[in-house]
């Protein structure tokens, strides 16, 4: 037995060795597809990356969930539903997609800073519909707190609001799994992962590379780890202002891939408490994005048509 035992642990440093010298060279080959998708702006000394497409009066900003390695490409499925009425914007954030990974701490302050900042200098003008998914609605909230009159309504992808975490959010647990993720793409288990049933089937072949090219150099690196130490302090920056008084549609997921029924029932109550808010609930995972664009996007055009007759 301890012969057999001695064996296994041989064979499975030779594959984690492997796999680390094919992801070494996988990434220099890959280089070629990490080329930004949209353009690159400075910010604090840094390029941080945002993509534009399609025309329209009104300007509808995608904001990404944590961890969402390739945002662009994330939300895609979804935007180009929508980039023939109205001006697409995704914003990747230092750490995401074609942005840098910087120093310094990432509150949701920091955050709210450089995103403003690089849609003045990319030349994008407010107000914006933010449309976040999952941990970026308590930016999005903190922006329509902070900043009302860039903010003309929120459209919630199945996103995070303050009652939806609790204490387990932020135990040592999931920081601990967050590193060992990051030991993952180091060696390269990471590139396991994103196998083309990952992905969407709306995006391309190439896509599809370009998305696990980029995922294989960045995933869960410090950038996005250190968020997740920021929400407590920002829950509690949104606790101590009212909450925005705007038009806010929520599309709310069966909560099988987050916190189930306390996900929803977080969202449904912070709803609650608006005067012009409504939720729709899809019978599909958080990536709601990927599984329900279609009704999503009908939902979405209805929705935006009726700010038409609210004062802007």
């Amino acid at each position: 037995m301890k012969t057999i035992s001695r064996g296994i642990r041989i064979l499975l440093i030779v594959f984690l060795l492997a796999l680390f010298i094919y992801n070494r060279l996988m990434y220099i080959k890959e280089e070629p597809l990490r080329r930004p998708l949209g353009q690159l702006v400075e910010v604090d000394g840094r390029n941080m990356s945002v993509y534009t497409e399609g025309e329209g009066e009104r300007t509808l900003v995608f904001m990404a969930a944590s961890a969402v390695a390739a945002p662009i490409l994330e939300y895609k499925p979804l935007y180009t539903l929508l980039g023939d009425d109205y001006r697409i914007v995704v914003i990747e954030k230092f750490g995401y997609g074609f942005s840098d990974v910087v120093d310094g701490e990432r509150s949701f302050e920091t955050m709210l800073r450089q995103d403003r900042e690089v849609l003045s200098k990319a030349g994008i003008e407010g107000p914006f519909i933010l449309c976040p998914h999952s941990m970026s609605g308590i930016e999005a909230i903190l922006w329509a707190q902070r900043y009302p009159d860039e903010v003309e309504a929120i459209i919630g992808l199945d996103m995070s609001v303050p009652g939806a975490y609790g204490k387990e959010d932020f135990s040592w647990k999931r920081h601990l799994l967050a590193y060992l993720l990051a030991t993952g793409r180091e060696i390269g288990i990471v590139r396991l992962f994103f196998t083309d049933s990952t992905f969407s089937d709306a995006l391309t072949h190439h896509e599809k590379d370009i998305y696990r090219a980029v995922a294989s150099s960045n995933y869960c690196n410090k950038n996005v780890r250190s968020e997740g130490k920021h929400i407590p302090k920002a829950i509690d920056l949104i606790n101590s202002e009212p909450k925005p008084d705007l038009p806010m549609l929520m599309f709310i997921s069966d909560g099988s891939e987050t916190g189930g029924e306390s996900w929803i029932e977080a969202q449904k109550e912070y709803a609650s408490d608006l005067t012009d808010a409504q939720t729709i609930d899809l019978d599909c995972g958080h990536m709601i994005h990927k599984y329900r664009q279609e009704q999503i996007t009908e939902e979405m055009r209805a929705f935006i048509e009726s700010l038409n007759g609210l004062e802007r």
